[in-house]
């Protein structure tokens, strides 16, 4: 997953972004309404956590101009302010959840979860692949009874291709849902390191992960 977090407090967006990456969401900052929109124009986002009072605009604004372009972005508004007017103002304007600060960042990353699982059409619950059984909600993928052990990047990478079995995900599409501008280092090959990787652990559960040559990556089960 790929998300980006507006929020001019620095100390609370570095915690909150640290939590994050923890999980295996690649987090972006932005602390004014200019610096998202930088962001916005070049990168494709699953989720964006958006603070209200921002030092050059608020963001309500930029979620009403990106209703109005159409973007369909799941939004999460963080607001200081208790007022039912504000919060039901948020809300009128195509916000789909917000979130009272302070916070706790447990139910944060699970209101982020939950938004990003209702844009796709997936609820809760297991998945089952193969021998495998993947519980997104819980992170938890296992052969039979066996937790598998994965990486925080292997699980963000198998989450991925377990949205869209036996579709072919570019490297590209892998890549930004990996790593964030922050790790602009990072080259396109270590997606290819990931994919070696998780396939050897996949292979248990009777699951691969086949190559389209040129295209990119599948997920696909074997019987």
């Amino acid at each position: 997953m790929r998300l980006l977090l507006v929020e001019d407090t620095r100390d609370l967006a570095e915690a909150t972004q640290a939590r994050f990456e923890r999980e295996g969401i690649a987090c972006d900052l932005a602390g004014t309404v200019a610096a998202a929109e930088d962001c916005l124009a070049v990168q494709r986002y699953d989720v964006i956590v958006l603070d209200i009072n921002l030092p050059d605009g608020t963001g309500t604004e930029l979620l009403a101009r990106l209703r109005a372009r159409g973007a369909r972005v799941p939004v999460l508004m963080l607001t200081a302010n208790f007022s039912v007017e504000d919060r039901v103002g948020s809300l009128n304007l195509g916000a789909d959840d917000y979130l009272v600060k302070p916070f706790d960042h447990r139910e944060l990353e699970a209101r982020v979860r939950a938004l990003w699982r209702r844009e796709q059409g997936q609820k809760g619950g297991e998945q089952r692949l193969g021998g495998l059984v993947w519980d997104a909600g819980a992170r938890l993928l296992r052969v039979g009874d066996t937790p598998v052990a994965l990486t925080r990047r292997e699980l963000s990478l198998f989450d991925m291709l377990a949205r869209q079995p036996g579709t072919v995900l570019s490297k590209e599409r892998l890549f930004e849902g990996l790593y964030t501008f922050d790790e602009a280092d990072v080259g396109l090959n270590a997606v290819e390191l990931y994919v070696a990787r998780l396939r050897k652990k996949l292979a248990p559960g009777g699951v691969r992960i086949e190559t389209q040559r040129g295209i990119g990556y599948r997920l696909v089960a074997d019987g």
